[in-house]
């Protein structure tokens, strides 16, 4: 069931990732040729991009995550005995579960108080807070993640090293 879990969020992360990526790159794109074309560009390019570029980075970090791809303190990998490292990772998974939870939270009320004040965006003229949202769902997404790791620590991505191995493998 956990394996599912990770797999569908993954799944859910990456074609939000591409998909705003995307979106991203064909209105900067159509911005770019239209000014070059026209001499004026698309007034509100800039804010959907601004929008797409939150979508990529909020659900970019999952993607990071599920890959052991996200960055770390290598320098500090040899500090505690090995025999350490099973309770260090679920420490460490655990942790950044929390962490990802009060973000979460922390933005959730964020969300909150600008739908109740009705906060609009200048240039496109529509509510904030839908594209505000992200923020808090990828957190908990991102948790969610993270608290499986910590629960079943076998289903944690082995971290990739320069030449090709693992960390597990080059230990």
């Amino acid at each position: 069931m956990a394996k599912k879990i990770l797999s569908r969020l993954t799944l859910i992360e990456k074609w939000m990732t591409f998909t705003a990526f995307l979106i991203l790159v064909v209105v900067m794109f159509a911005d770019v040729a239209i000014r070059e074309l026209s001499g004026t560009g698309l007034h509100w390019s800039r804010q959907i991009g601004v929008y797409a570029n939150l979508f990529v980075v909020m659900f970019g970090l999952g993607v990071a995550s599920s890959e052991s791809a996200h960055l770390r303190p290598k320098f500090a990998d040899n500090w505690l005995p090995e025999s350490w490292n099973p309770i260090l990772e679920r420490f460490q998974e655990g942790l950044m579960c929390l962490f990802c939870l009060v973000f979460s939270i922390v933005a959730t009320q964020v969300v909150i108080e600008t739908f109740n004040d009705d906060v609009q965006s200048m240039v496109l003229r529509i509510a904030i807070w839908p594209f505000q949202a992200i923020i808090p769902i990828a957190f908990f997404m991102t948790s969610i993640r993270h608290l499986i790791y910590t629960m079943y620590p076998n289903l944690r991505p082995v971290i990739p090293i320069n030449n090709g191995d693992t960390l597990k493998e080059a230990q």
